[in-house]
């Protein structure tokens, strides 16, 4: 088991890519705190943990606020003696409509929990995993952090911050024992996929050269394998899982 004996986080860690990798560090060997919104579906993410043998514990976190975030790690700690590892997941997808006629409210609401929440959830994740003498931070970007679609301007903007961020810390704490990357989902079938493309996720597959919507676990395991050991000299990375979609649009 690649992550036996670690200590995780996973924020978003209810439902979709969240989901599938809460399970899937568990099944690697993680102990693994389900950070989420949605009490209903934290916990319910805890019970197929615990049902399946791992260890796992829910913790209500809205991470556009920096006093829950910092609660978030400090459970971590306190419920399982460290922090070693971390997947910065939480989303939304942010309102449609053409950058000009974009309501500031719901923009602000997306940079809140993607931009602001991804940031202090490294401020707070760092400090904590340098304690535990070092481990490694996945952060959420998309393909769309690289590249871009209209109409999704708040969505695109915070993506392509993420990619930022991840390089930029990366690159600060490359010598301190914490390897920081990101991956970068193309279309996957999740409950933010059904509700950007209005329940008809396979219209979304149309520019995938496999000519298919990924699944959450397939995501899940790359980010497991960007925390082990065995990615042990990638960091700065942002990791497109996209079916071939980057490789024909740049």
């Amino acid at each position: 088991m690649h992550l036996d004996g670690k200590v995780a986080i996973v924020t978003g860690g209810g439902s979709g890519i969240g989901l599938a990798t809460v399970l899937e560090m568990a099944i690697q060997g993680a102990s693994v705190v389900v950070a989420d919104i949605d009490e209903k579906q934290g916990k319910t993410a805890v019970s197929l943990v615990r049902n399946n043998g791992g260890k796992a514990v829910f913790h209500h976190t809205d991470v556009s606020n920096e006093g829950q975030v910092k609660s978030l790690v400090s459970r971590a700690q306190s419920e399982f003696g460290k922090l070693n590892l971390a997947y910065n997941n939480a989303g939304i997808e942010g309102q449609q409509a053409l950058l000009a006629d974009q309501k500031m409210p719901e923009v602000q609401l997306a940079f809140d929990i993607m931009i602001n929440g991804v940031y202090m959830s490294m401020q707070s994740e760092i400090p904590a995993i340098l304690e535990s003498g070092g481990g490694a931070i996945v952060n959420a970007s998309s393909i769309w952090g690289l590249n871009c679609w209209p109409e999704w301007s708040p969505y695109m903007t915070a993506k392509h911050a993420v990619s930022g961020m991840t390089k930029a810390a990366a690159l600060e704490y490359a010598s301190h024992s914490i390897r920081i990357n990101a991956v970068a989902p193309g279309p996957i079938l999740t409950p933010l996929l059904l509700r950007g493309w209005k329940g008809d996720p396979e219209k979304a597959s149309g520019r995938v050269p496999m000519k298919r919507i990924g699944r959450p676990e397939e995501v899940a395991k790359a980010v497991c394998w960007l925390c082990s050991d065995e990615a042990s000299f990638i960091t700065g990375h942002i990791m497109p899982i996209d079916g071939g979609m980057s490789a024909e649009i740049g």
